[in-house]
């Protein structure tokens, strides 16, 4: 049974207004005792201030505003002349020196006016502290409406204790540590004032990229199923001949196949029961502000032979919108398969072959991917959606379309998929996402320059430790690590290239090849010392990223997991971690983790200098932009008008030119500009580049 539901029912005009205002003055923060030290080598954001008095700062005197629009607003509002009205010479009451009687008078009119304020403020104290906050508010019973006038706004503000019912009926208690506060408002459903935590700016308030750290972590293994996340779905048809791939094709295949089991539907079941409401709520709980939400090309249809679920996967998109907004997450949307796989892995949809920009079918397989981020663009810039999806990830993981040490291919879709987003968004801030590239699995100093004076592009890079080769059983040694290898070149591309972040990485440290990996895949064996050591691992990683989203928030449990009960892949589970100590309960602790903690310090010259350029963030942008890292002639050539034959006096021939209006000048070398050997070009770009 649900808790009991207390419902208060005001009609006076007067107090309702009252009400509303006094419910915006509740939203205020928790105490931080975080401190930024300048210095750290892996600060990569300004400390100059202690958290206490940053922009998103905790501020006891909160002026609340009337508007429903300006909820988010009431938790940073610093202006002290909304405190009183003092002169401008300093200090003396604007009444200063009327009479005493007139004093007097007022002082009882102040009096009344406090005790009413104080009446008011304890029944609000009393009415809302305990409430039932339901996710249907105004179709379902027992629901905590706020009952104001005709034509008032309801709207609700849970906390930390307060019950939700989700849609499914079930209710959860909304625990949240860091003064997170969610929004229901039945009026609105785009209202963009809540806040996952009181030091994260509200979804109505532009994210400061490059000032403030973004705490993430990915959704993998829901609208993309993979078996190391989600192996129950895979071990049903474990003994299938030819056995599965691994991969979402050969388990459609299978579930297809499966009627008695519930056919394809059960991929549907799935999207239903893995990931919730009470995920979004808990990843605000944790301390998160973010999260990647990895997407399938098959969420907007499949062609014939594709044996994918067609189009339900939107439906959830939709849902995972709905639940961010409402505790006050953004989102970085990833497009994480694309037609003919962009990758040949697992998660890419199909295992094998790359037919995404790759051999026969490789552009018509690109054209269609080109439709998918086309409609996805102009869906989330629209006004509705555009503060709650900052970042759109165009394509993950692209392998094996062009693997040299200038990935020419890659360039070349990067940059129509620019042009292609900033036609429909414009450019500037607020016009449209960051837009973020991979980068292809090379040194982020390949990038360096790449698309220099592009509107906000960002560079996703995904960093793991278990994938190199190391067999070793012991954790010993990894924890300061990512301090050592990464922290500089994470700092180094936002220097050098812009807005960079590490858009996948997890506690794993061991390929396992030829050492027992047992211990590792039992956390409920790990000693205290050992769940340290991971923190440690953890809280390293996230300050050299200094922006981050971990794969994944959760994992299910396998039937080859130890007595078939335990929760498989536990150092890929964010939310197992936390519930079990290796995972930090708020992320802000890893800052100068490296230095403080590990030891770790690099040369000053490697720090990051504190803020991006303009024209990354959507400030001044430059009137052009670097193309691609290759050579090209210049449009200033002759058009390319070619001789005619020569005829007998009097007879009056063609002129090789067709069409009088085309005007269009030829390309030829640029002047001064030497160019590689056109046949024998190698891989490495003149210098001037020639463009």
């Amino acid at each position: 049974m649900p808790p009991a539901v207390r419902t208060t029912e005001l009609e006076d005009g007067v107090q309702q207004q009252s009400l509303l205002h006094s419910r915006n003055a509740f939203m205020t923060e928790l105490p931080s005792d975080r401190t930024l030290t300048q210095g750290s080598p892996f600060m990569q954001f300004p400390a100059h201030l202690p958290v206490s008095n940053a922009p998103y700062a905790d501020n006891p005197f909160v002026t609340p505003s009337p508007s429903q629009s300006h909820l988010g607003d009431a938790a940073y509002t610093h202006s002290s002349d909304h405190f009183g009205s003092y002169d401008a010479a300093g200090g003396k009451p604007a009444w200063f020196g009327v009479s005493a009687a007139r004093d007097k008078q007022k002082a009882k009119i102040k009096e009344r006016i406090m005790l009413f304020i104080i009446i008011v403020v304890t029944l609000v104290l009393i009415v809302f502290r305990k409430r039932i906050y339901n996710a249907q508010a105004s179709s379902t019973s027992g629901a905590s409406n706020i009952k104001l006038g005709a034509n008032q706004v309801a709207i609700v503000i849970g906390r930390s204790g307060d019950s939700v019912k989700m849609e499914d009926g079930t209710y959860f208690t909304y625990k949240n540590d860091h003064g997170g506060i969610f929004i229901v408002d039945d009026t609105n459903p785009y209202n963009d004032n809540a806040q996952p935590q009181s030091w994260t700016p509200p979804l109505n308030k532009t994210w400061p990229f490059g000032k403030q750290r973004i705490f993430g972590v990915n959704l993998g293994g829901w609208l993309v199923p993979e078996p190391l996340i989600v192996p129950h779905l895979y071990e049903k048809y474990s003994d299938l001949q030819p056995p599965l791939n691994g991969d979402e094709w050969t388990l459609s295949q299978a579930m297809t196949a499966d009627t008695a089991g519930g056919g394809l539907s059960q991929m549907e079941n799935h999207y239903k029961t893995f990931i919730t409401e009470r995920d979004f709520a808990e990843i605000a709980g944790a301390g998160l502000n973010w999260v990647r939400l990895p997407m399938p090309f098959n969420a907007f249809g499949t062609l014939e032979g594709e044996p994918f679920l067609p189009d339900v996967a939107w439906s959830y998109v939709l849902k995972a919108f709905k639940w961010a907004r409402k505790y006050g997450i953004r989102i970085n949307l990833d497009f994480h398969t694309m037609p003919g796989s962009q990758n040949g892995f697992n998660h890419s949809g199909k295992s094998g072959a790359v037919a995404w920009m790759n051999g026969v079918m490789g552009l018509a397989n690109t054209q269609r991917s080109l439709d998918f981020i086309r409609g996805v663009t102009e869906f989330i810039s629209q006004d509705e959606y555009k503060n709650l999806v900052p970042i759109i990830g165009v394509v993950n993981e692209p392998y094996g379309q062009d693997w040299d040490t200038k990935p020419v291919a890659m360039h070349m879709f990067y940059l129509h998929v620019y042009k292609m987003i900033r036609e429909i968004t414009g450019v500037g801030e607020g016009k449209g996402p960051y837009i973020a590239i991979h980068d292809h699995f090379q040194s982020k100093r390949n990038w360096e320059g790449f698309l220099s004076g592009a509107d906000r592009l960002a560079l996703d890079s995904h960093m793991y430790f278990t994938f190199g080769g190391k067999d070793t059983p012991s954790i010993e040694g990894f924890p300061a690590a990512p301090c050592r290898i990464w922290g500089t070149q994470f700092n180094q591309s936002r220097n050098n290239f812009g807005f960079t972040f590490g858009g996948a990485w997890s506690l794993g440290f061991n390929d396992c090849g030829q050492q027992n990996c047992a211990i590792w895949n039992d956390y409920t064996t790990w000693t205290p010392e050992i769940k340290q050591q991971l923190k440690d691992f953890a809280l390293s990683q996230m300050d050299a990223f200094g922006d981050f989203f971990f794969w994944t928030w959760k994992t299910t449990v396998s039937k080859y997991s130890p007595g078939g009960t335990v929760i498989g892949a536990p150092l890929w589970n964010y939310k197992l971690g936390l519930d079990n100590g290796w995972m930090p309960t708020d992320p802000r602790d890893s800052i100068n983790h490296c230095a403080t903690k590990m030891n770790v310090s690099n040369d000053p010259n490697s720090f990051y200098r504190g803020e991006l350029l303009p024209w990354q963030t959507g400030g001044t942008a430059l009137t052009t932009i670097s193309n691609l890292l290759v050579p090209q002639y210049t449009a200033t050539g002759p058009p390319p008008k070619l001789p005619t034959p020569t005829w007998a006096a009097g007879v009056k021939g063609d002129d090789g030119w067709a069409n009088d209006a085309d005007t269009s000048p030829g390309t030829v070398p640029i002047a001064n500009c030497k160019y590689p050997d056109s046949w024998n070009p190698g891989n490495s770009p003149p210098n001037p580049l020639c463009q």
